[in-house]
Formats: C-alpha cells, sequence, structure tokens
C-alpha cells in the first residue's frame, strides 16, 4: 500500500500557478493567510487543480496538491493536440483553445500554458477573453478540454462506426 502511495505522488508534476495573500480584518488588527492554486498532470492526459488556504505559503501548496488529486479529469490527446477547437467558460472567463500543427508548440499565456505542458499537449493554439483572473482561467481551461471528443468517443456516443462519421 505504501509503495503505491509513493509511485502516486511521483506520477504527477504539480506547478503553483498563483499565491494570492489574503486578509481578514479583525477587532485587534489584520490576520493574513495565504492562497495558493497548483495545476497537477503527468504529461499524458491526466491532469487537475486545487486551492488551499493556510498561515504559511508551504501549507498552502501542500493542500492545494491534495485537492488537486481529488479533482483529476483524463483528457483525450491526439497528434500531441487536442482534436478539434473548443471554447471554454467558466463565470466571466472564455479560453479559445485551437488545435495546432506539428512543431507549434504551446502557443498560450500564464494558467493555460501550464495545464497544456503538464497535460502533455504540446502544440495548440490558445487565447484568454474575458476574466484574467488564474481561478477563472483554469475553470474555464479545464472545461474546455474537458469537453473535447475525439472521433472514436463521437461515433460511440452517436452508436456508428468512424467510418460513416467521416
Amino acid at each position: 500500500m505504501r509503495k503505491q502511495r509513493e509511485k502516486e505522488v511521483e506520477l504527477f508534476e504539480d506547478r503553483v500557478v498563483s499565491i494570492n495573500r489574503v486578509t481578514k480584518v479583525v477587532k485587534g488588527g489584520r490576520r493574513f493567510r495565504f492562497a495558493a492554486l497548483v495545476v497537477i498532470g503527468d504529461k499524458n492526459g491526466t491532469i487537475g487543480f486545487g486551492m488551499g488556504k493556510a498561515q504559511e505559503v508551504p501549507d498552502a501548496i501542500k493542500k492545494a496538491v491534495e485537492a488537486a488529486k481529488k479533482n483529476t479529469i483524463k483528457i483525450s490527446i491526439v497528434n500531441n493536440t487536442i482534436a478539434h477547437t473548443v471554447t471554454g467558460n467558466y463565470g466571466a472567463g472564455k479560453v479559445f483553445l485551437k488545435p495546432a500543427s506539428e512543431g507549434t508548440g504551446v502557443i498560450a499565456g500564464g494558467a493555460v500554458r501550464t495545464i497544456c505542458e503538464l497535460a502533455g499537449i504540446n502544440n495548440i493554439l490558445s487565447k484568454s477573453l474575458g476574466s484574467k483572473s488564474p481561478i477563472n482561467m483554469v475553470r474555464a481551461t479545464f472545461a474546455g478540454l474537458e469537453s473535447v471528443k475525439t472521433i472514436e468517443e463521437v461515433a460511440a456516443l452517436r452508436g456508428v462506426s468512424v467510418e460513416s462519421l467521416v
């Protein structure tokens, strides 16, 4: 059991997307805490994100990584890119994701770049529209990547063969 947990820990690579100092005003003054947003991935189509809040930064990051492990999704990657163009929405944040040809690289900024790299997507074009808040960008990107379906998945949903779709 212990070896399995150790393998699970090594499986995911984590990156801190943002750290925010949060203040609570109380009678005696201000109380400071730190909120961390972390994205994890195995560079093979499994990604997750989590938020953690604590009085110290390392504790907040540790909590965020634990939350991210509970919140993972599996995405389909075709030829090191996504299968089709998609727009992910969350709140006022929108992320436009477009598949790219081999050799293009990850053309994305901030949180979207981190997610794509950790997911194992090597060629993608993206544009963030609306809200620039890191958490909204992460949630919108996850919503977009979750809605991507390969031609095989669409054929299975419709109950027809792949040849009849093409």
